[in-house]
């Protein structure tokens, strides 16, 4: 009996609930550390791209005399860029223009070699209004369709299967190629779309007069304009927009809408009093951060609006607003992949590369910036 009561303290002294070091603990170890190490791997090639650009593309915007900003790279629109060398044994670099100019002031030098590159001189003003323009029919559009839909969502329809296969469908339609919404642009809004004309095109789907005038409806199509790609972007970026503002309604207590009601408020009051002004912010960070996406774009706008090359701004020498919309731009994206892949590469060409990239970056990082300031902003605003 004796050593048994010896024995008993030295069992007991060992802690039952002491985890064990088994294999299933250092694969849990082991499965962490890998995602930790692609986590920062991750971020370390982002960091990459970033520098990388930031390195190549500033020296092309900044400059490090005053005004310490090349203004000729964001006020010309691109221009063929011409390098040669003249018979005294110079080097020249030059756009176009000055070129031609060159050779008229001083017709006795002799160019014994010259070479052009295409959209590698001027600057990016032209892809830049570009851009802007088409991203603001996008938001007009964009924002209103997306916003509305939302709000039937939520807080009108019923629920049921019908309803809930319309949001799956929503929820597909993000995850669509952009190409494909390109595809679908170019069908439907450049050679299907509705226009009033009085002389319909012999091309046209079909046609519809219009009584009591000499017009008719012609389902001819916009043609590539930025009309069209501005739509086309609406439509890409729709789903994200629904879904993001359906899901800021969702957030905002049951309570606040039966208040509203209990006092006697109809059911749009309620909406527009006691539902949207809290959604609001979150509704708007996720609109700007979605239109920000489509508007790095390339596949839709260059099947439905872009051009590579174009001399002037798209004001100059239009009539009224029909004549405006109808015509084509340029765009940042489809620049940048104009002087990255389809022209030949050289010296030459690498600054107009990185100084468009490096403009774009710095555009979609105020977007960015944007969005984050305006939650901050109206959330400060209202508390509940």
């Amino acid at each position: 009996m004796h050593d048994i009561a010896e024995e008993l303290p030295t069992k007991s002294s060992a802690n039952p609930f002491a985890s064990k070091r088994g294999g299933a603990k250092s694969r849990e170890l082991l499965t962490a550390i890998m995602l930790r190490l692609a986590t920062y791997f991750i971020l370390l090639c982002a960091g990459y791209i970033f520098v990388d650009i930031i390195i190549k593309g500033a020296p092309v915007v900044f400059k490090v005399t005053p005004p310490f900003v090349n203004t000729d790279f964001l006020t010309k629109s691109p221009v063929t860029l011409m390098t040669f060398e003249t018979s005294d044994g110079e080097q020249h670099k030059m756009d176009f223009g000055d070129y031609s100019q060159f050779k008229r002031d001083f017709p006795e030098l002799k160019i014994v070699e010259e070479h052009s590159h295409a959209f590698s001189g001027g600057g990016i003003l032209g892809p830049l209004v570009g851009t802007a323009l088409l991203t603001g029919i996008c938001i007009i559009i964009a924002l209103f369709v997306g916003i509305t839909t939302a709000i039937y969502l939520n807080e009108y329809s019923s629920k049921g299967r019908f309803m809930d296969v319309v949001r799956l469908a929503i929820m597909n339609l993000a995850g669509v190629p952009s190409v494909v919404y390109g595809l679908f642009g170019l069908g439907l809004f450049c050679l299907v779309a509705p226009v009033i004309t009085s002389t319909p095109h012999e091309s046209a789907l079909f046609t519809v007069p219009i009584i009591f005038s000499d017009y008719y409806l012609s389902f001819q199509g916009w043609g590539t304009c930025m009309l069209a790609g501005g739509f086309t972007l609406a439509v890409m970026v729709l789903p994200v927009i629904i879904a993001a503002c359906e899901e800021s309604l969702k957030a905002i207590p049951m309570g606040f809408r039966e208040a509203s009601l209990a006092l006697g408020a109809t059911k749009w009051q309620t909406i527009a009093k006691s539902v949207l002004p809290y959604a609001f912010p979150g509704m708007l960070t996720a609109s700007v951060l979605g239109i920000t996406r489509v508007a790095g774009e390339t596949a839709p706008i260059m099947f439905t609006a872009a051009l590579s090359h174009k001399d002037k701004l798209p004001w100059q020498d239009v009539e009224g607003l029909g004549g405006f919309l109808s015509q084509s731009v340029q765009a940042m994206p489809y620049h940048i992949y104009t002087v990255a892949a389809r022209i030949p590469q050289s010296e030459y060409t690498r600054p107009m590369q990185y100084g468009s990239v490096f403009v774009f970056l710095i555009v979609v990082m105020l977007f960015a910036a944007l969005s984050v300031f305006l939650r901050i902003h109206y959330r400060q605003k209202i508390k509940w």
